[in-house]
């Protein structure tokens, strides 16, 4: 996946995380809607912490090449 498709999806996971949080905070939703609603935003939640953690990771990564700024691609396995 490109890092360009991931930044997207990033920012359509964010937006849906928001949608959620607004829907929930309406107060409008049945119990069992909400419960779903909350189930759904902390699974997306968990997905962008996910993303950031990485995305922090690289940053690292870059930083600590010495006197040079080299990029180089971040494995989120290692």
């Amino acid at each position: 996946m490109s890092k360009e498709k991931k930044a997207i999806d990033f920012e359509q996971q964010l937006a849906s995380l928001e949608d959620l949080v607004e829907s929930l905070e309406s107060g409008e939703l049945s119990l069992e809607e909400s419960l779903k609603a909350f189930e759904q935003g902390i699974k997306v939640a968990r997905e962008c912490q996910t993303a950031l953690k990485d995305a922090e990771q690289k940053v690292e990564v870059l930083t600590k090449q010495g006197d040079q700024l080299v990029s180089q691609p971040f494995d989120s396995e290692q």
